[in-house]
């Protein structure tokens, strides 16, 4: 009998239609995977293998819309979700189509996450957001779960294992040999990628939760290697390396598998070509092995990002780590093709949008301080003071981690335009929003535009991280320096003296900083949007369990001025 591993999740659900979605699971062996609604919402497929491992990504068609459906699992015709037993309310699938005036969308959003320890375990940098909500939701059936969870990086930590995953990685090494020479606190090859993911979703309460709200993910650098594509000069230290290419190869793989592939919609599905193949193969290990492998090679030959229309509201995934060019003359945060691609789907199908929202997993938007020395660093990196400089600048990049949009300035200022371009004239929309995460601290920024290009839509940088990670003093205290007066002419000295450029768009904070595991959330209802953060407190009590909740500090309309 079939055994469900992981999942499921629910990935996609069609807001053409409100039809159709797409559900994710990894069983235990081959096997037909299915899924059954309320109401007669229905989809099956078979498993593809990768790597001794069996997925599948169900299609379900003939949803109602307007309606929430419970679902429940099955492989090979026997029943394995909802689990026996289960706290939680029944899985649902939420299909958009009711009343016009009662339509809106709730995206929420947030980035870094480290797997919370087991149940009864204690939490060292405090409650999980993503555990909290679900516990939330759980609590209170009946209220609105959000739309679509937007998860903008760092769902996994290849590079930072918790001490389980660090005794599994030594005790499957000691058994295989796999690993060679690879560090033994980091992840050396897709199966041991596969182990973080196990660690992360069957945490039970995200496992619901991801059952529950619709997903987009997009990678940060740790979900391979932190600093992943900082430089050439990085890159090409890291191949000297003899366990870097199966790492950065299973880390793509992975990547595909557990992320990607449901992010896509069932017609981008079906004309994927590599999807094609790997599910006619007996094993798809070897197509999807050199995918990758390519993918590294030949960035500019994949596209990562991608669009999800969401009634009026547009969402636009933009890698910002796989396609960048390195090269230091010409360094660019995407690749030409990839910002052409950008552009065309900021601009597409104008006075139809009601909101655009850029998911970039680093923030446009920094704080002053940050902002001006990495584009100080980037031009004594290319050369402006010197060779001697220049290797010294490069030391500062990898240990500062200054390799945001402002370390690519050509890359910012063209992100710059194109949010200009999308949020002018009469038929803009309403907002153009920036998603963030990265920095381990939230915040709110405006752009200032000089007046002859100020854009018709509201613009703002809205920046939230961690959902569950560390959040130590000296981090608190930098970006609170960062955003500081005197920072701001700290920054301005570092500017001359890197005999830089002044951006085309100065920029205000208007919220925050505000530190701690924490989650945005997004109501756009019409032309109207409004903002909530929502920061994790509790306490662990002495059975071992935990006392948490979402503490609203911020809910601000941001269609009517800040």
């Amino acid at each position: 009998m079939a055994g469900l591993r992981l999942g499921p999740l629910l990935r996609y659900v069609d807001w053409d239609t409100g039809t159709s979605a797409t559900v994710w699971v990894e069983a235990d062996r081959p096997c037909t995977a299915e899924v059954r609604c309320e109401g007669g919402g229905h989809g099956s497929a078979r498993t593809f293998g990768i790597g001794g491992h069996h997925y599948a990504l169900v299609p379900v068609t003939g949803l109602a819309p307007g309606t929430t459906a419970a679902y429940e699992v099955l492989l090979d015709g026997e029943r394995v979700w909802p689990l026996p037993d289960s706290p939680f309310p029944p899985s649902t699938i939420r299909t958009p189509g009711g009343a016009a005036e009662d339509e809106h969308v709730t995206v929420a959003f947030g980035s870094c996450r480290w797997a919370a320890p087991p149940v009864g375990g204690h939490d060292p940098v405090g409650p999980d957001a993503l555990d909290t909500l679900a516990a939330a939701l759980a609590a209170d059936p009946a209220a609105r779960r959000p739309d679509v969870l937007l998860l903008l990086g760092d769902q996994v930590y290849a590079d930072e294992t918790s001490d389980t995953t660090r005794r599994w990685i030594a005790s499957r090494r000691a058994a295989s040999g796999a690993g060679g020479t690879a560090p033994a606190d980091q992840v050396a090859d897709y199966e041991e990628y596969t182990r973080l993911y196990d660690e992360s979703w069957l945490d039970p309460e995200l496992r619901w939760l991801l059952s529950t709200v619709p997903s987009c993910m997009i990678f940060d650098d740790h979900d391979l290697v932190d600093d992943w594509n900082t430089s050439a000069s990085w890159l090409a230290d890291m191949r000297t390396k003899p366990w870097w290419q199966e790492r950065v190869t299973g880390g793509l793989m992975s990547y595909w598998v557990y992320q990607h592939l449901g992010n896509l919609s069932p017609a981008e599905l079906a004309a994927d070509e590599l999807y094609g193949q790997v599910r006619a193969a007996e094993d798809g290990t070897d197509a999807l092995r050199k995918f990758a492998l390519r993918a590294d090679a030949d960035p500019a030959s994949v596209r990562w990002s991608y669009r999800r229309d969401f009634g009026r509201t547009r969402v636009l995934m933009v890698d910002t780590r796989a396609g960048r060019v390195l090269e230091e003359q010409g360094r660019a945060m995407l690749d030409p093709q990839e910002a052409a691609w950008l552009r065309e789907q900021a601009l597409a199908g104008r006075g139809s949008l009601d909101h655009l929202l850029v998911g970039s997993s680093l923030p446009w938007l920094l704080p002053p301080l940050v902002h001006d020395a990495e584009v100080w660093n980037a031009a004594l990196c290319g050369g402006e003071r010197g060779a001697r400089w220049a290797r010294f600048a490069e030391r500062i990049r990898r240990g500062a981690d200054l390799e945001h949009w402002a370390a690519f300035p050509a890359s910012f200022e063209k992100l710059t335009r194109v949010i200009a371009e999308a949020g002018a004239g009469a038929d803009a929309p309403a907002t153009v929003c920036v998603l963030s995460g990265d920095v381990h601290h939230a915040y709110v920024a405006e752009p200032v535009w000089p007046a002859a290009g100020r854009p018709a839509a509201r613009v703002l940088q809205l920046t939230c991280s961690p959902l569950h990670n560390s959040v130590p003093m000296a981090i608190r205290v930098g970006f609170r320096f960062g955003w500081s007066r005197f920072g701001k002419r700290l920054g301005r000295a570092l500017a001359r003296h890197g005999r830089t450029s002044t951006a085309s768009v100065s920029w205000r904070r208007t919220g925050g900083p505000w530190f701690g595991n924490q989650l945005m959330t997004l109501t756009l209802r019409g032309r109207s949007a409004a903002l909530r953060l929502q920061r994790a407190e509790g306490r662990e009590e002495a059975d071992g369990g935990a006392a948490r909740r979402l503490t609203t500090v911020l809910e601000r309309s941001l269609t009517d001025g800040p």
